[in-house]
Order: C-alpha cells, then sequence, then structure tokens
C-alpha cells in the first residue's frame, strides 16, 4: 500500500460493527471521501440496518460508502475502483476489517456495469466530480438493479434525474449535493 501517513488520507466508519474504525487510502487526484455529515444523513435515509442486502460502490475511492454499508450488515458489497494504487488500500482496509462480505475489483465503472450481471439493492455512485459520466450511467444502471433498488449519487451539482427514475430524496452540504433515487413505478 502507499504511504498515506496524513490524517487527510483517513476516514472513520460511522456506524455499525466497525465504528470509530479508521480506514486509510491512498492519496490520489480527484479521490475526495464522502464527508460523515453526509454518510449519516445517506444512511439515515437507507435505514440504519442494512443486512441481507446487496450494494455496489461503483466509484469506491476510499471506500467510504462500501465500508459503511458492510459495517451495517450488507451481505455483500463490491467496490470498484480503477486507480490501481487505490484498490490496492481498498484490499487492505478489507483484509485488516476481515470483511468477507467485501469483493474489490479493479475496474472501469462504466465497463464493470455494461458486463456484470448481478443485481443490487443499493449502488452508491460517486464519481470524481469532474467527470461527465452521468447520461451513461444512469442508463446502464437499470440492468443491475433489484426491484425497489435505491441509488445514491453525489455531485457538486444537483442532479437532473431525467426519465424513468426519481428524486427519493435530497440534500446539500458544503459543495457536495446528494441524492437518493429510485425508478420511476412505470419502469
Amino acid at each position: 500500500m502507499p504511504a498515506v501517513a496524513s490524517k487527510n488520507c483517513e476516514v472513520r466508519i460511522i456506524g455499525g460493527t466497525w465504528r470509530s474504525r479508521r480506514i486509510r487510502f491512498a492519496d490520489r487526484p480527484g479521490l475526495r471521501p464522502t464527508p460523515d455529515r453526509v454518510r449519516e444523513t445517506l444512511f439515515n435515509w437507507l435505514g440504519q440496518d442494512l443486512e441481507g442486502q446487496d450494494c455496489l460502490d461503483l466509484f469506491a475511492g476510499s471506500g467510504a460508502l462500501g465500508f459503511e454499508a458492510a459495517s451495517r450488515g450488507a451481505r455483500r458489497v463490491v467496490l470498484v475502483e480503477r486507480d490501481a494504487a487505490a484498490a490496492r488500500a481498498l484490499q487492505v482496509n478489507r483484509d485488516l476489517l476481515g470483511g468477507d462480505a467485501v469483493e474489490v475489483v479493479r475496474a472501469d465503472a462504466l465497463e464493470f456495469i455494461k458486463h456484470h450481471r448481478d443485481r443490487f439493492d443499493v449502488v452508491f455512485l460517486d464519481p470524481p466530480f469532474a467527470d461527465d459520466c452521468w447520461p451513461q450511467l444512469l442508463a446502464l444502471l437499470p440492468q443491475c438493479l433489484k426491484p425497489g433498488a435505491l441509488v445514491y449519487c453525489e455531485r457538486g451539482e444537483a442532479l437532473e434525474a431525467g426519465p424513468g427514475w426519481e428524486i427519493f430524496k435530497a440534500g446539500r452540504a458544503g459543495q457536495v449535493s446528494h441524492q437518493l433515487l429510485k425508478r420511476a413505478e412505470h419502469e
């Protein structure tokens, strides 16, 4: 794992069995973990217990969202990360936490959802703010969703959900706009 001595390269898990444990992540350009306050809001929206749920953290980065889900009882959490150093850090954290429910996949997010056929109850989408992959993501994502699935979106600006999607919950904290989407009922 790359040297990450700075406290800026750590994030604290805020709930569940790993509550207060810190995970370290690679210092990579554009990697910014979801702030504690936003994660707390998100997991209040989702309910504190994710027992038996399958979760996908599609732009894992630090892994904060995926490890938080696993800490709260998710049956399976798939962390997808393109950057090799970030993926190595995710694997180290998985091993240190004993996260048997966590799977780290080194892949491009869009390629992963194009070719992966598993379905998920919760999907976390937190791509680098500079990426403009939202139209492709929202078009490809339905094939990866179980009925009633929720999709968390984090961006610099609020997302226009578009046809087939409805905004279930929305908030803003500082520079972060976050929303919880679900498929529109007619889909």
